[in-house]
């Protein structure tokens, strides 16, 4: 059997519709949250006596947060591309070869857009 052609039930990708709809929320929120939290230590530090070690710390949770939010656009950017892949017809198909992305990965990451194998070599190019 060809492994593009087996096709996932409607009703399987509507629970994906939702998954993928509650976490974009839920990723847009923290988002949000985080943005919220640069801004008001960014603030203080203006307002408050200079202490460098205090800068040092909060640059250093700042760089921190800013990384695990870029992990969190990242993951935002391949949630909403799932849900645009739902719209096409095209959910569970990998957006690098076409292949079908196994259920038991939808399963555990509705936003997969690729294969397994697809998305470590991609991870390993990045290094």
């Amino acid at each position: 059997m060809d492994n593009r052609s087996a096709r996932l039930d409607a009703e399987y990708v509507e629970l994906k519709r939702h998954q993928l709809t509650k976490l974009r929320d839920e990723l847009r929120k923290a988002a949000n949250v985080v943005e919220g939290e640069e801004l008001n230590i960014k603030g203080e530090s203006i307002l408050q006596a200079r202490e460098y070690e205090d800068d040092a710390q909060k640059l250093d949770m700042l760089e921190r947060e800013g990384l695990l939010g870029a992990r969190d656009v990242d993951r935002l950017a391949r949630v909403e591309r799932a849900l645009e892949k739902i719209q096409e017809g095209t959910y569970g198909l990998s957006d690098v070869s076409g292949q079908r992305i196994p259920r038991d990965r939808l399963d555990v990451m509705p936003e997969a857009i690729n294969t397994l194998g697809e998305q470590e070599s991609s991870e390993r190019k990045a290094e």
